[in-house]
């Protein structure tokens, strides 16, 4: 069995250089192919960002008299209450509708979020892609809905020592 290194040696000069010239066009051809996908991926990555620009949502309570809405990140853009709202309600359970509606509005704006970014989620490579051997860092991070549990309406109420950061007893 010959060695490659060994042929390369006992190639002629023509062949050698043409092997380097196919070899050169090879990579030519890999650079030209990775800069025409990184120019689709910033395409696609602008085009995201003015779509996320967009993206509100707005939840309503169920008895009508709260109405919120949020831009993408979940934060509050606008609140409205009904003319009647103050009338036929009390402080207590209003506060409760616009946590709720804030909530539900917040979740909606999340997914409206997710499903313009999954196209462009899916053609970005992955660590390992670009550099073989690197650990993917697809797993670094838990999915999105995992990384905060629900609020619960008892969540306001916790008066406990325990510190939020370090979940231990200040």
């Amino acid at each position: 069995m010959v060695n490659p290194a060994e042929e390369e040696v006992a190639m002629n000069p023509q062949d050698r250089r043409a092997q380097l010239e196919a070899r050169n066009a090879a990579m030519r051809q890999q650079v030209s192919s990775l800069l025409a996908g990184l120019d689709r991926q910033t395409a696609a990555l602008n085009s995201a960002q003015a779509q996320l620009a967009e993206v509100t949502s707005q939840a309503t309570s169920t008895d009508g008299l709260v109405t919120v809405t949020v831009n993408a990140v979940g934060i509050v853009t606008d609140v409205q209450f009904a003319p009647s709202a103050f009338d036929r309600s009390t402080p207590d359970k209003l506060a409760r509708s616009v946590v709720a509606v804030t909530q539900q509005a917040a979740a909606d704006a999340k997914q409206k979020v997710d499903a313009v970014l999954a196209p462009v989620r899916g053609d970005l490579p992955d660590l390992p892609d670009v550099f073989p051997g690197a650990p993917s860092l697809q797993h670094l991070l838990p999915p999105p809905a995992a990384r905060r549990p629900p609020r619960t309406q008892d969540d306001d109420e916790d008066f406990s020592t325990r510190s939020v950061l370090r979940g231990g007893d200040r």
